[in-house]
């Protein structure tokens, strides 16, 4: 018989050899309680309690509220408030993004980057805003029939006046020479003012400044937003007394007239007016000269 089948015989039956283990009374010596084991029912029984122990603390930890005691796991609620605290941020960084390709619209259309026939309503406006398609609504027999009505009324209406496309009035940014007018077939949008040196230039109405920089073509030029979808422009100054965001009345001086860009070609003020996103001739709302 070979040494290693005698060493699994003597390790065989050191395991399955029983052993009693008796309680007793230590004053008259009986018998109080006695058990018999060996070695394998001692090995299964501590594999066997030890594998009900490891379940039950998966179990508490995986689907109880006890696991938020235990140091590294984060409590539920907290979990929700980084939920909702994600949630609003993404909201945030839309409406970041979409102000930011709003001002990116306007610095395009207005220093002279897009081109004339690509310009439409919403030019200036997000793309996502801008992509989505208002639905298609037919009048009813019954709007027909007050159109009709209200077309024949207004035919005959010697008192029917026609109301401007621009509801507040207008301040002349500086006072002098037209040089050269708006005209929309050379896209030229604007009109060239010829002024003195460092004259102040005024905003034509209450707004916020949108764009206050230097340009290599325009030179220092200054956009202001003001109500009912109006957008001021000024090119060519020889410095900016305004920044960007910054709140202007109406009449306050934002500039100083000059030559600066390499399209200028002297001393004036290039002045554009927009609405919604589209040109406008600024002579028939502003006296210049």
């Amino acid at each position: 018989m070979s040494a290693k089948r005698l060493k699994r015989q003597e390790i065989k039956q050191k395991l399955f050899t029983k052993s009693r283990i008796v309680l007793l009374n230590e004053e008259t010596f009986e018998e109080i309680f006695s058990l018999k084991l060996n070695l394998m029912n001692v090995f299964v029984g501590l594999t066997s309690i030890s594998i009900v122990m490891i379940a039950l603390t998966t179990y508490i930890i995986a689907f109880t509220p006890l696991r938020e005691y235990i140091p590294g796991y984060a409590s539920t609620q907290l979990k929700r408030e980084a939920t909702r605290n994600a949630i609003a941020s993404d909201s945030l960084q839309k409406v970041i993004n979409e102000n930011e390709a709003y001002l990116a619209s306007i610095k395009k259309v207005l220093t002279g980057d897009l081109e004339t026939a690509k310009l439409s309503r919403d030019s200036i406006v997000a793309p996502e805003q801008a992509n989505a398609e208002a639905p298609e609504l037919a009048p009813s027999k019954e709007e027909l029939k007050l159109r009709e009505q209200v077309a024949l009324e207004d035919k005959y209406n010697v008192f029917e006046k026609a109301g401007p496309r621009v509801s507040q009035v207008l301040f002349a940014p500086v006072k002098g020479i037209i040089t050269e007018k708006y005209n929309s077939r050379n896209k030229h949008f604007a009109v060239d003012i010829s002024v003195a040196k460092d004259t102040p230039i005024k905003s034509v109405a209450s707004g916020t400044v949108v764009f206050a920089d230097w340009t290599p073509t325009n030179g220092n030029v200054v956009i202001m937003r003001h109500n009912d979808g109006l957008i001021s422009v000024y090119k060519h100054a020889a410095s900016i007394t305004k920044d960007q965001g910054d709140t202007v009345r109406s009449g306050e001086v934002i500039a100083l007239a000059g030559n600066t860009g390499t399209q200028s070609t002297g001393v004036h003020l290039h002045f554009e007016l927009w609405k919604d996103g589209y040109p406008i001739d600024p002579t028939q709302f502003i006296d210049f000269e």
